[in-house]
């Protein structure tokens, strides 16, 4: 919406999950034909982080399934013009060559701590591959890297690695500064390989691949990975953590690496506009207004 919005764009149309549930196909239905949209971005979905994805395999491949059958459906059915289908990363194999192209989908074994959610997303782009194919749609999808950015999901059981670890430093340091003591837990070994990219260079892909009238898949990255090891020192630096941090090494790590090669969205003139670190500022100053805001709600 903010995209949209500094595109010049007339306010979206848009229903929150109390407004509209995405799992009943009627209500979905009476939504097209009430408000007849000329473009949608399906960008809802039920996601999580390692822990969530493994925990709940049923809810992410039924639920994932069902809001995409049902939007995709009632947009072909209500004759919408452009559609940009959200995927992710993560539909391509565990030990995909790197960087990945958009080719490597199919073409071996996916990672099992989240191969539910996978399949959902690969069901959804090929209901977007076939619409073109059968009825002449064209319809996009984009294939995100690792979302970050303001209004992120913080919550340690659900959320996904960057702001986990954002919460996790920021918690320890709330505790040291009360003169308590603090070590931070983290999962795996840390050598894990991923890539990240701002939620807002993710928002300005989707409105080019709108604008431009392109079919297909396309990766959408920074161009740039780096350890989760690496990814948690920058974070704490940010944050301003000095304390001691442990590797769990019992938990899983899952894919070694995953680096897109988005040289095909690139070819249309979009590019990335926030580095790792800055966005990262960027993100904890929201986080910390987003507190503040939190405590003052509950003191009145």
């Amino acid at each position: 919406m903010r995209g949209l919005e500094a595109a010049g764009y007339p306010a979206p149309i848009v229903r929150t999950r109390s407004q509209l549930d995405l799992l009943d196909q009627v209500a979905v239905r009476r939504f097209f034909d009430d408000e007849t949209p000329d473009i949608m971005f399906v960008a809802a979905a039920k996601v999580g982080g390692i822990n969530a994805n493994n925990s709940y395999r049923f809810d992410f491949l039924y639920e994932n399934l069902v809001i995409q059958t049902n939007l995709l459906g009632s947009a072909l059915r209500s004759e919408v013009d452009r559609v940009v289908f959200f995927g992710s990363s993560c539909i391509y194999p565990r030990l995909a060559p790197q960087p990945i192209s958009e080719s490597h989908l199919l073409t071996g074994p996916l990672e099992e701590t989240n191969e539910p959610y996978a399949i959902a997303k690969i069901a959804g782009l090929k209901l977007v591959e076939t619409a073109n194919a059968q009825f002449g749609k064209r319809w996009v999808s984009l294939m995100p890297t690792n979302l970050y950015g303001p209004h992120d999901n913080f919550d340690l059981e659900k959320s996904h690695v960057l702001p986990a670890l954002m919460r996790k430093f920021h918690h320890a340091n709330e505790e040291r500064r009360a003169g308590r003591e603090a070590t931070v837990t983290l999962w795996g070994h840390g050598t894990a390989r991923r890539e990240f990219l701002h939620v807002d260079d993710a928002a300005n892909a989707a409105i080019t691949l709108m604008e431009s009238g392109v079919t297909g898949l396309f990766n959408v990255g920074s161009g740039s990975d780096l350890t989760i090891r690496e990814l948690a020192e920058t974070i704490a630096r940010v944050v301003g953590y000095d304390g001691p941090v442990e590797w769990d090494a019992s938990r899983p790590d899952g894919t070694p690496q995953k680096l897109l090669d988005s040289s095909l969205i690139r070819a249309t003139g979009w590019a990335p506009r926030y580095s790792l670190e800055e966005g990262i500022r960027s993100t904890y100053a929201w986080f910390l207004d987003a507190q503040e805001a939190r405590l003052a709600r509950l003191a009145s």
